[in-house]
């Protein structure tokens, strides 16, 4: 067995143990930082595969932002989580139905001619002057580009079904009617009245009024 066999077992267990405590932590805040190191672990399987782009792209995009901005909605919600946990075991058997399902798919994924990566254990590593992002790029554009486009238009309805659903007009709230905005003229914002710069008091107006007699 090779240093990268061992480190490959290590990371995979890692993975699948903080992945399990992902769904089994009842607090929410611990979840979410075994998910960060989840996370971490998948990226050291992606420098494996010298896939180096995937890996830093991982930690940046979903360590880095996804995961922050959920510890924070995490941590400001009040939310009731012992409640919403009330119905995880009357759902287990699906669970557990749709997960093996998942790992014998994966396995004969994996044991398919077509990818073959059990022969190919880790890959060749590859040759020097070839940027790996370039590659992707190229891959994802010619071989994968139906793919990547459907993915492209799912994700935009996605987008956009989820603003719809969420958008509701409210009256005390403050919203731009950006028509309005663009046909408005300047006689309807700014009005010049003519006045005189001074205007003379009446003398009656001026006269200290006297006090009443005792």
């Amino acid at each position: 067995m090779t240093f990268q066999s061992i480190i490959f077992y290590i990371f995979a267990a890692i993975l699948i143990v903080s992945g399990l405590r992902v769904i089994t932590a009842r607090n929410p805040v611990h979840a979410v930082l075994f998910l960060v190191l989840a996370f971490f672990t998948a990226s050291g399987l992606w420098l494996l595969l010298y896939a180096e782009f995937l890996a830093i792209t991982l930690i940046l995009v979903y360590v880095g932002a996804v995961m922050v901005l959920f510890l924070f909605v995490v941590m400001m919600l009040d939310i009731n989580f012992d409640k919403l946990r009330e119905g995880f075991w009357k759902y287990l058997p699906v669970a557990a139905t749709v997960a093996i399902a998942m790992v014998v798919e994966m396995v004969l994924l994996i044991t398919s001619k077509n990818f073959a990566l059990a022969n190919k254990a880790f890959g060749a590593p590859p040759a020097a002057g070839i940027s790996n992002s370039k590659e992707l790029g190229r891959i994802l554009y010619t071989d994968y580009l139906l793919p990547f486009e459907l993915a492209a238009v799912i994700l935009l309805v996605a987008i956009v079904a989820a603003i719809a659903l969420t958008l509701r007009p409210r009256k005390e709230a403050k919203s731009q009617i950006v028509g309005d905005q663009v046909r408005v003229k300047a006689s309807d914002r700014l009005k010049i009245i003519k006045m005189d710069a001074e205007k003379e008091m009446p003398p009656e107006s001026t006269a200290i009024p006297t006090p009443p007699a005792a």
